[in-house]
């Protein structure tokens, strides 16, 4: 299988290649290969992975599969359930480059002609759950390649429960449409991984595009999506005890701000019939979602954040609901939280989230120790 697509892909992904190195590729290419299991040990994941006897499922925004090992190239053998995921591949530690992955189960060139020695290559998930799950089949090495141990997990630990701005949608949408094709969102470069990167933290993404807590353009809320394995899949209930943060960031509500409004949109009939929610409830909602996070994770920190879109600029009653949910639960390990308003159209782009990121970093390096 790797025989063809190690050159196939590695032209289509856009590598120059000299002719030397054309013609190293195609030894690579002829040359015996062998398969790295999904369930191998030398492999480490990031974010809820559910499996198979033969595969693993990446599915949640930021979700990661990590291997180290000794040789000159690597390919991951992938099959797409949609056609709007895309992934970036990280060798080395270096700028990630991105991949599409598509429906039919394909080998896709990772790394080819690098240095015999020892490197790191990180597959990570840019699109959130919504644009289809991708079944890994494992990685193809050629039969040279010495696996090393797998990377160590970093000790601490940071969860994330949100919605697009968590996401990373159209954070890469340059052209003012604030698309939401999967090929302009990027968790990468998103305030939550970018966060997580910051302090060498393992990264967990609970996030979907247009969900709320009460309301959210869609039947699906976050009390009925937090504790499942997939985020399609009702029945896919996630074992807490797998993960278990340090710190733990809320950044929800901002579709809750604008359906609340909306009493003819039909989520907003769906949950509330003809009457707005109170504040009361408002606050109730907010309070008892955090106490259920709370008591997954007694121990953790928690971060009730929100923006930076307009539910926290000048005016807005939101960041009071919050502040007032958080002050009921008596709790001195929850905080809160609110990205300045960004004040531009649309979702934040790549300088927005990193605005959003240096703000959330600073705060925790102020009130919290780990």
């Amino acid at each position: 299988m790797l025989q063809f697509s190690f050159l196939q892909r590695a032209i289509a992904y856009r590598f120059s290649f000299t002719s030397s190195c054309l013609i190293a590729l195609l030894c690579t290419a002829n040359a015996q290969t062998k398969l790295l299991s999904p369930n191998s040990p030398e492999l480490y994941y990031q974010g809820r992975i559910s499996r198979t006897a033969d595969a693993a499922a990446l599915t949640w925004s930021g979700s990661s599969v990590t291997v180290h090992f000794k040789g000159t190239a690597i390919a991951a053998i992938l099959q797409d359930t949609d056609t709007a995921n895309y992934y970036n591949v990280i060798v080395d530690g270096k700028e990630p480059f991105k991949i599409h992955t598509e429906t039919s189960k394909k080998t896709y060139a990772l790394a080819t002609d690098l240095p015999d020695g020892n490197h790191t290559v990180q597959l990570f998930k840019r699109t959130e759950w919504t644009k289809g799950k991708t079944w890994f089949y494992g990685f193809e090495v050629p039969s040279s390649t010495k696996l090393l141990p797998p990377v160590a997990a970093p000790k601490r630990k940071i969860e994330f429960y949100g919605n697009s701005i968590t996401c990373g949608y159209a954070i890469e949408d340059s052209s003012g449409n604030d698309s939401g094709k999967g090929y302009f969102e990027n968790n990468y470069r998103s305030y939550a991984a970018v966060t997580a990167r910051h302090f060498n933290a393992q990264y967990s993404c609970i996030a979907r595009s247009g969900i709320g807590i009460m309301v959210s353009w869609f039947p699906q809320i976050m009390p009925e999506m937090y504790n499942l394995t997939e985020g399609g899949d009702s029945t896919s209930t996630w074992d807490f005890s797998q993960y278990t943060p340090d710190v733990v960031v809320v950044n929800l509500f901002q579709n809750d701000s604008w359906i609340v409004k909306l009493p003819k949109n039909k989520e907003f009939k769906h949950r509330f019939d003809t009457t707005a929610p109170s504040e009361k409830t408002i606050i109730e909602s907010y309070r008892n979602f955090v106490k259920t996070i709370r008591s997954k994770y007694p121990k953790a920190r928690i971060i009730c954040a929100l923006g930076s879109m307009d539910a926290t600029k000048k005016g807005s009653p939101w960041p009071g609901y919050v502040e007032r949910a958080v002050q009921q639960l008596h709790d001195l390990k929850i905080y809160t939280l609110f990205f300045d308003y960004k004040g531009t159209a649309g979702h934040p782009n790549v300088a927005e989230q990193q605005i959003m990121a240096n703000s959330l970093i600073g705060f925790i390096k102020k009130k919290i120790k780990w």
